[in-house]
């Protein structure tokens, strides 16, 4: 179960790339952009203008309106015109399916999915990183200081008795302002006391975080290192029972290389496939879209009347034609990546059903019919010059069987023999 997990997770890698590869393709069609870029604008200025008309005065109101009228049709016009852009573009993929993977090189350098370095984000402490204020340095308020009583010049009649009073009174309060301070420094101190220790307390818990945190931020550095590791010990392992023609990793590269051949949105083609090691031949099954799921619009027209966008339909022989060809390209395409990209030569033949599935009315279960059957070998094959082929006719060269319609789904014969001329 781990072996087809991992081998999955490469099958969508190789797709996720493939389709980024041909995002940016697309993104970079001209007309398509500058569409879309008209598109835009026409849309914002018909929201300025639809926005001055609220404002407007009842004199300004006719003219602003006429004036978001008009922009409101060129708006519809331009999406119209990016929604055509947009299919010509998907027609044009469709039609060159062929084409489009010869400029791409289909072998998979098993190396090169290996990791080489492993990028580990810094670390982070947070909060955590920030340590305890220091306590600051406590400071007591001044102590009381005893002021005596400045005794009378005269020690005659109660002058003496005025001044002893005065003293005893000076000390009393002396003594009582003491207290107080005394008390006060004492609970200052308490304080300060109690605070350095929370905050000795919550440095100490602080560090000990810090170490947990940075020693699980480790621990998560190892995890990566070793998943890496064992990453490039699968390669490695894959790469070596290649080389040894185990019949499991020669199908399981064959699987890497069809998630590399991602097909238009428009034309979804999935595949199932089995290898023989006796024969070292490559059974196959690419199953194309039914007819029904592959775009009929010619173009889009916006219609000022009803203010919408329609579809034009193409000609059905238009569609025929497209879907058939697209057909014929698939098998061709097809039997060109696997020969392609295996350039170690362990597939001698492959036997290709190009199908799609169906609902059979009368019973309501699926059904797959065949519209391409055929066999080609490697010597044979790997000879042609598909720059230049016509692929119904490389088809036919090779002994096909072949649908007589398939957008009508009508099946291929799968009585006929189909490799004689291949072999």
């Amino acid at each position: 179960m781990a072996r087809r997990g991992f081998f999955a997770e490469l099958n969508h890698q190789a797709q996720q790339a493939e389709r980024r590869r041909r995002q940016q393709v697309a993104a970079a069609m001209r007309a398509q952009a500058a569409a879309q870029r008209e598109m835009e604008r026409a849309r914002a200025s018909f929201e300025r203008a639809a926005a001055a008309a609220a404002r407007a005065s009842a004199a300004e109101k006719a003219e602003v309106q006429r004036v978001a009228a008009r922009l409101h049709v060129e708006a519809r016009t331009a999406e119209a015109a990016a929604m055509n852009a947009d299919l010509v573009q998907l027609y044009e993929d469709i039609d060159n399916l062929l084409a489009s993977t010869l400029a791409v090189d289909d072998f998979v350098d098993l190396d090169s999915l290996k990791v080489t370095s492993v990028e580990h984000p810094p670390f982070d402490p947070g909060p955590l990183g920030t340590p305890v204020p220091p306590m600051p340095p406590l400071v007591y308020p001044p102590q009381p200081v005893y002021q005596e009583p400045v005794a009378p010049k005269g020690v005659f009649g109660g002058g003496r008795k005025k001044h002893e009073e005065a003293v005893a009174q000076a000390r009393a309060a002396h003594e009582a302002a003491y207290r107080t301070w005394h008390e006060h420094c004492g609970r200052m101190h308490a304080a300060h006391t109690a605070e350095f220790e929370r905050r000795r307390q919550a440095e100490h818990d602080r560090v000990a975080r810090l170490g947990a945190a940075e020693e699980s931020y480790w621990e998560q550095c190892r995890q990566r290192e070793a998943e890496a590791a064992a990453h490039n010990q699968r390669i490695a392992q894959f790469i070596n029972e290649l080389a040894f023609d185990v019949e499991s990793a020669i199908q399981d590269y064959v699987g890497v290389v069809l998630a590399n051949s991602v097909y238009p949105d428009g034309f979804p083609v999935g595949y199932e496939h089995r290898f023989d090691i006796g024969t070292r031949e490559l059974t196959l099954d690419a199953v194309v879209p039914a007819p029904g799921r592959v775009p009929t619009v010619k173009e889009y027209r916006y219609v000022k009347a009803a203010d919408e966008i329609t579809p034009t339909a193409l000609p059905v022989k238009q569609q025929k034609d497209r879907y058939a060809g697209a057909v014929w390209q698939v098998a061709v395409r097809t039997l060109h990546e696997v020969f392609e990209a295996d350039r170690a030569g362990k597939i001698r033949s492959v036997a290709l059903t190009v199908s799609t599935r169906t609902i059979v009315p009368a019973t309501g279960l699926p059904e797959a019919i065949p519209l391409v059957i055929v066999a080609a070998d490697r010597d044979t094959f790997t000879t042609f010059d598909l720059a230049n082929v016509i692929p119904h006719a490389t088809l036919v060269h090779l002994g096909a069987a072949l649908s007589k319609s398939p957008f009508d789904l009508a099946p291929a014969d799968s009585s006929v023999g189909v490799r004689v001329r291949g072999r």
